[in-house]
């Protein structure tokens, strides 16, 4: 298996020849249609006007421009320079570059260039933990670390159990090529570089629900709230398409789905875990 730093250039590997598709994957499907909207709006729960905000992870700059119509200052940070380069790209000539302080080149495990307390708020969407491997407790320290002590940082990681329930056709039949060992062991550490055979893969560590809390918890923070990226829209998407189609039902939908995503029970029904921690 990979170790911690051959992993790392492996993610910047593929996020580089990702380029702009990064940009299209909350945006092609219903089911990314409705996980935007879920992170969105749980975003703007914990982040404030006039706040200045590190960006982990950026990517092309979905939630860049989030940030900036919430009226906050943005360090735009990423682990790959090609996204930040996109980033540059999708918010020039917007109102919303005007609320970029810079962009920087960030490993989610390093934030050791900032000062303590430096940022009302750390934004991690996109699952940039789930890159940090062996240095996770380290990164999440460093989230904490750099948040003032009533700020907030608020994040996303890659969920074991719904990813295994929505894509157990395309899980098992690559535990059928890499072996059940294999797979055993990517569910029981929610670590994908047990399915890697390319150098290419996208790999990264999912997440249980019990272990975002025990990862804030050794960073030293507590949970505030937390949710699913999806629910009931990793359901049939017929129906979902028939929703999607009425404004109105759309809307309604949309309503019940982000109250469905922040149940206890449901937090690990998704594609990802979204949560929001503070000091203790």
């Amino acid at each position: 298996m990979l170790g911690h730093s051959e992993s790392i250039e492996s993610v910047k590997r593929y996020y580089d020849a990702l380029g702009e598709k990064e940009w299209d994957r909350l945006a092609a499907t219903m089911r990314g249609r409705v996980s935007l909207e879920v992170h969105r709006r749980f975003l703007g729960r914990f982040v404030q006007p006039g706040w200045r905000v590190l960006e982990v992870g950026a990517g092309p700059g979905r939630f860049t421009r989030e940030l900036a119509a919430l009226g906050t200052r943005v360090v735009v940070t990423d682990v790959s320079d090609v996204q930040l380069d996109l980033n540059k790209v999708r918010l020039r000539g917007t109102d919303a570059e005007h609320y970029v302080e810079r962009r920087e080149l960030l490993d989610v495990s390093d934030t050791g260039r900032y000062a303590d307390g430096e940022f009302d708020a750390v934004v991690a969407f996109g699952g940039p933990l789930s890159y940090a491997f062996e240095r996770t407790d380290e990164a999440m320290r460093g989230l904490l670390r750099v948040v003032r002590p009533d700020g907030f940082v608020v994040a996303s990681v890659m969920s074991l159990l719904g990813t295994w329930r929505y894509f157990l056709a395309a899980i098992t039949t690559l535990g059928e090529v890499v072996g059940e060992d294999a797979n055993d062991e990517v569910l029981r550490t929610g670590d994908l570089r047990h399915f890697a055979r390319e150098p290419g893969d996208h790999i990264c560590r999912m997440f249980r629900w019990s272990d975002v809390e025990a990862l804030v918890e050794r960073g030293g923070g507590r949970i505030v709230d937390g949710s699913a990226s999806n629910w009931a829209s990793l359901g049939d998407p017929q129906a979902l398409a028939r929703l999607e189609a009425d404004s109105g039902r759309w809307e309604r939908f949309i309503a019940h789905e982000i109250a469905a995503c922040a149940e206890p029970g449901a937090r690990d029904g998704g594609t990802h875990i979204l949560f929001a921690a503070g000091a203790p």
